[in-house]
């Protein structure tokens, strides 16, 4: 008996449980996170996906409702303690005064666009940090010169916003819009094959996603930059979804633009997002905002929007230190894992349909499910209602369903909830009465 009194005083002492709960009261902050990282960098990423031991490392390093379950992760995201508490740092500093502190930040912002060009595989003289996706693209779309009847080509799953963009370039300056529909899942030669074929000699623009945030849906970015820039187009990539989820380099899509939001998979402060320029469009593109001639060769021209705060841009570097002290490998084989653990259980049920394509190198933390005969918003009412489950209802007039996205801190219990719920649903054939 007393062997076993002593082995389980050295284990809780050895945890932190005894001397003091070293342990739990300790903040968790990005040092925590590059150990619990370096004592898995044997495995590889799929190991790690499901070493819950490393996760819970993770999920400590975020203040969180635990009585809620956030399943619309792809809206926005919860930042890490760490990437919180530098924003309200930056705040607090600049709010000494302001118009000495704030410039003084602005200028440590080009430490920022060094290292995010640095993980995204550009050259920083190519990368404006904006607010979010809508601002970068907006500046590509409304900074190109086009005439009455030009045409850009896009699909009828882009954005919203990003549609309306374009429409409001319709009316007002005469272009013609084509949205190209297309079944989903599909393949990367089927999206290929309808822009290919949809080409006219008055197009001048390809848009299109990195990968939808209605399905997941991926593109083939780098061969439709190639076919577009073999017959003389510009290419626009919204990668709202697609930066810090699952790892690429920029330079291996050679688009001419390319924007993000960073407040969705970075985990940065809401109100960041960037955009990248193809450094000789860079002359061609006019800014949203006006800025000087003098400026029309600088990526910081597309920045000059007035006085702003600068505590949000400075805090990036927090969110991308965090994101590098997971790994993009492991934080996306993590996401993936996190897809699957539902995915598998659902998608042989017959009344229930997957919208997303499952296969490997396809879909990591964002995928669309719909229970065939079922009100898809109806769904999502109940699953917060009697959950408290987060999760976004897609209502569309050829497919309709839940678009689920989890993050690094969702834990397994959590996907399984919401399993069991949409089996429950799928096996009765409606909303379960209360």
């Amino acid at each position: 008996g007393s062997k076993h009194m002593v082995s389980r005083r050295t284990f809780l002492r050895g945890t932190g449980i005894l001397g003091g709960a070293v342990l739990t009261t300790k903040a968790h902050g990005l040092e925590d996170v590059v150990a619990a990282t370096q004592s898995v960098s044997s495995q590889t990423p799929e190991q790690v996906a499901q070493d819950e031991f490393y996760w819970r490392e993770i999920q400590s390093a975020f203040t969180l409702d635990r009585t809620l379950t956030n399943l619309n992760n792809g809206n926005s995201c919860p930042t890490p303690r760490v990437v919180h508490e530098a924003l309200k740092r930056y705040l607090d500093f600049s709010n000494q005064l302001p118009v000495h502190y704030r410039g003084q930040l602005q200028r440590n912002i080009e430490t920022v666009r060094r290292r995010l060009a640095e993980e995204f595989g550009c050259d920083p003289e190519e990368l404006a940090i904006t607010r979010n996706s809508s601002e970068a693209l907006q500046i590509a779309q409304n900074g190109l010169d086009l005439q009455a009847g030009d045409e850009v080509i896009t699909t009828d799953q882009d954005y919203g916003r990003m549609l309306t963009t374009w429409d409001q370039r319709v009316r007002r300056d005469g272009i013609t819009l084509t949205r190209l529909p297309f079944p989903v899942p599909t393949t990367q030669d089927d999206l290929y094959t309808r822009f290919e074929q949809a080409i006219t000699p008055r197009t001048k623009v390809l848009h299109f996603c990195h990968i939808t945030n209605l399905t997941g849906q991926l593109f083939p970015v780098q061969r439709l930059s190639r076919l577009a820039r073999e017959r003389g187009l510009v290419t626009i990539c919204d990668g709202a979804h697609a930066f810090a989820h699952f790892p690429f380099k920029l330079r291996d899509l050679e688009c001419d633009y390319y924007g993000t939001s960073l407040h969705k998979w970075l985990l940065a402060p809401h109100g960041t997002g960037f955009l990248y320029v193809r450094r000789e469009r860079i002359e061609k593109t006019w800014p949203l905002q006006a800025a000087p001639a003098r400026q029309d060769g600088d990526i910081r021209k597309f920045e000059a929007i007035g006085t702003h705060p600068a505590a949000a841009k400075a805090a990036i570097a927090e969110a991308l230190a965090f994101h590098q002290a997971i790994g993009a490998e492991r934080k996306a084989a993590r996401l993936r894992f996190l897809t699957m653990r539902w995915a598998d259980r659902l998608k042989d049920n017959p009344r229930i349909r997957i919208h997303s394509n499952l296969a490997l190198g396809q879909t990591w933390g964002l995928a669309n499910v719909e229970v065939i005969g079922v009100d898809t918003r109806e769904i999502s009412s109940y699953m917060w209602d009697k959950y408290r489950i987060v999760v976004n209802a897609i209502v569309r007039d050829e497919y309709q369903g839940l678009r689920v996205t989890p993050n690094v801190y969702t834990r397994p219990q959590d996907i399984d909830t919401f399993t069991n719920a949409m089996e429950e649903i799928a096996d009765t054939g409606g909303i379960p009465t209360q």
